[in-house]
């Protein structure tokens, strides 16, 4: 026998990983979204793009998202002596970490072009952790394309909200400097 897991050895690693990551990827996602949310003034006053979803569709996206990439990260973690394995859940892990801070920059730091770089970084870091996924476990790469659909929209509406909102950005915004105007000669 040249196995070294029997297919059920691999099913309850699946499993006990699943038990682990899913809820706790929607756990982390959950706070970061509700620590620093959509609710305050500044975002309320905030001229929306056309493209802007009704705001319910958010938790019910972000929801089912979280489940799917809890389940990616399930598939590449119970792939034991994987080559890559390690390096692709690294890589997670820091794509993960600018997805989290995304929500306290754009909405309680108030910064929406500096929002429009931490989502730029997700893009590129999702697309390397896609590729790296790909290589261990194709159903998880597979199961995080409709998160990359997502971001790439949310990506298009975050540039869309400096467009329109040059004004109410934070890092762009009044720096507390003084302008000197000078009156005659």
């Amino acid at each position: 026998m040249n196995m070294l897991a029997s297919r059920g050895q691999l099913r309850a690693s699946f499993i006990r990983w699943a038990l682990f990551a899913v809820p706790l990827i929607v756990l982390l996602g959950f706070l970061s979204g509700t620590a620093a949310g959509p609710d305050s003034a500044w975002f309320q006053a905030l001229e929306k793009p056309a493209i802007y979803p009704e705001p319910k569709w958010f938790g019910i996206v972000w929801t089912t998202l979280y489940i799917m990439i809890g389940v990616a990260v399930a598939l590449v973690a119970s792939a034991w002596g994987a080559r890559g394995r390690g390096a692709a859940l690294e890589a997670f892990v820091v794509h993960f970490l600018l997805n989290l801070a995304w929500s306290p920059v754009f909405f309680a730091a108030q910064n929406i072009s500096a929002a429009l770089v931490v989502i730029g970084m997700i893009d590129i870091t999702l697309i390397v952790v896609i590729a790296m996924f790909w290589k261990i476990r194709r159903l998880a790469a597979l199961l995080l394309l409709p998160y990359l659909a997502w971001v790439l929209f949310a990506t298009a509406l975050n540039f869309q909200f400096l467009q329109l909102n040059p004004d109410a950005d934070g890092g762009m915004g009044d720096s507390g400097a003084v302008e000197r105007v000078r009156i005659g000669n």
